[in-house]
Order: structure tokens, then sequence, then C-alpha cells
């Protein structure tokens, strides 16, 4: 009796950690993407609604790179190479993309600073990034983003004798959202089909 109520027991505790195990791998993307944003870790950018009411008269230079998964048919570069801003005025950067499939295709971005430990003073007020972006065949689009670089980058030992930051954007395929779309498309095309 005693033996059975053991592993009543255990097993109840191996249940339990094992669903508290799941609950932390599910909540792992989550808390670590909150992590990032809170912290700038591996240079995530931060978002803002709006700049600093002044700018200093320092400058820093902002560099723009654009790079595309491999499955995805799109080209993407930046229209500005880099510019040098003001820090804490708000600028205007652009980045071009362009679907060469011959089908809509859905991209999404992921991005980036560099140096690492500039992504906490780097605040992006919008952004395409912020969501999916649909481009149909042949499509080209000029995708802006507003940001500025906070001040509190100059009280900071590790970046105040900064002079440059790269801001990196990856659009990836989202082949899910690109073979629904195809499948709606596809739908829309047999509706709008006489009938015979």
């Amino acid at each position: 009796m005693r033996g059975g109520r053991a592993n009543a027991t255990t097993a109840l505790v191996a249940v339990g950690v094992i669903a508290g195990m799941l609950g932390l791998t599910a909540a792992a993307v989550p808390l670590y993407r909150l992590f990032c944003q809170v912290t700038g870790y591996g240079g995530t950018t931060q978002r803002a609604d709006h700049a600093p009411a002044e700018a200093l008269d320092r400058t820093i230079t902002v560099r723009f790179n654009a790079d595309v998964a491999p499955d995805l048919p799109w080209g993407f570069a930046p229209v500005q190479r880099q510019l040098e801003v003001r820090i804490g005025e708000q600028h205007l950067a652009f980045y071009r993309a362009v679907n060469r499939a011959e089908q809509a295709v859905v991209g999404s971005a992921t991005f980036n600073v560099t140096p690492h430990s500039a992504g906490l003073y780097f605040s992006k007020l919008a952004c395409f990034c912020f969501e999916e972006q649909v481009l149909q065949p042949g499509q080209a689009v000029d995708m802006p983003v507003s940001f500025y670089v906070d001040p509190a980058l100059l009280e900071d030992p590790d970046t105040r004798d900064l002079h440059a930051i790269t801001l990196s954007y990856t659009f990836f395929l989202r082949a899910d959202a690109t073979d629904a779309l195809a499948g709606a498309e596809a739908g829309d095309a047999r509706a709008s089909e006489p009938a015979s």
C-alpha cells in the first residue's frame, strides 16, 4: 500500500515537472523576445511612440544593410546606404523590395543593429518589419522605417564613443502565408469565371 502511494506521488510529481517544462518551452520565445526588446540584447532595436523633444548637436552615421533568404524570390536593398543623423532627431529611411516571382509572395523581416550594444538606443517609431509584406508579381515598393538614436547612448560607457550604427534587415519567405494567398487567389479566379 505504501509503495503504491509513493509511486502515485512520484508519478504526479513527474507529470507536474513535465507540464512545467512544456509551459516554459512554450513561453521561451515570447520571454526571450521581451528580454531582447528590454535589454537590446543581440542588437534588438526598441519601439517608441515619439522622438525626444530635443535633438543633440552630435551626429552619428547610420548605415543600412539588406539581405534576402535564398528561397525568397525578391530583390531587397536600402534606397540610401547611410545617413548622418543628429542624435535624438527623428529620421526616415527607405528599403526597396521587388517581387521577381510570377505569383504573389508574402515576406516577413527580421532586424537588428550592430554593434549589438547600440540596440538599446536605436528606437523605431514605424517600420515595415512589424507586419508581413505581400508583393504581387513584379511589384516594387519602397518601405519606410522611421527611427531615432536615443541620446542615452552618450551616457553609456559601452556606446558613447560610437561613430556608426548599422541597421540590418533580412527578409524571409512566409511559405504558409504565400500558399494560403495563392489558394485564395485561385478561388477568386474560379469565382469570377462565367458559369457554363
